[in-house]
């Protein structure tokens, strides 16, 4: 328990750490952010893999495996569905251009909030499985997790002309990851029979958003060749952890 909940610690600091980031490099160029959100993806989805997916296949095969992929793909697209759109938020008076930039702004900061669902529930779970797996997983995820706070953060910066509110957005992100990871440990090490749908369930969550939020987000900009490497770099660095650690 003590593991669980250091690990979750260390992912929600590390989220503060990007939101605090933020004011100091609040003029970061546009490809700075498309970098650092590919750079998750690359994180994401291998972790999705190494410390959960096949993990859920040795323990429990591959028909459970598959049933908490399509569940976790469906829980994140209940929670999709459920959350308020923006539309709702920019109903409010201000010019096409405030509210085009606002949209923009609400579309990163819920894909964030909502990837830290899947990104705590595969800490917690991981470190259930196995620890040094599971701190493999929490290292690699708060790395990416400093970008992140950056991401959220910074465009309500450069919004709002504010830096309190910007931060307590992106500290407020970290601390839903932190609910889950622990969450997402006391479940499944109490009721342990279910660890292998727990494993893929985060797994498909992870895959689910990598594959509909962060990708299409990224892409839509003109700076390929540095989304593409900002992927790459995710993708080996978690590899190495899952490597050296695990």
């Amino acid at each position: 328990m003590v593991e669980l909940i250091l690990a979750g610690l260390f992912v929600m600091f590390a989220t503060g750490l990007g939101s605090v980031a933020a004011v100091v490099f609040r003029r970061l160029p546009d490809w700075g952010l498309d970098f650092s959100m590919a750079f998750s993806g690359g994180v994401m989805l291998v972790a999705s893999f190494t410390s959960l997916i096949l993990p859920s296949i040795d323990i429990g095969g591959a028909g459970i495996t598959m049933a908490g992929i399509v569940s976790g793909f469906l829980l994140i697209y209940l929670i999709e569905k459920v959350m308020p759109h923006e539309e709702y938020f920019i109903k409010i008076k201000r010019t096409t251009l405030e509210k085009e930039k606002l949209k923009g702004v609400f579309l990163i900061v819920s894909a964030i909030i909502i990837h830290n669902i899947p990104e705590g529930m595969a800490v917690g779970v991981s470190m259930v499985n196995d620890v040094d797996k599971g701190w493999a997983t929490a290292i690699a995820i708060g790395i990416q997790d400093i970008p992140e706070g950056l991401a959220v953060s910074l465009p309500l910066i450069m919004l709002t002309g504010r830096l309190w509110i910007p931060v307590i957005v992106g500290l407020l992100s970290g601390f839903s990851e932190f609910v889950f990871t622990v969450a997402g440990g006391v479940v499944f090490s109490t009721f342990s029979f279910i660890l292998p749908f727990g494993l893929s369930l985060a797994g498909g969550a992870m895959i689910y958003v990598t594959v509909k939020e962060v990708f299409p987000q990224v892409y839509r900009n003109r700076h390929e060749t540095i989304v593409t490497a900002g992927f790459l770099v995710g993708l080996l660095l978690m590899l190495y952890l899952d490597t050296t650690l695990g």
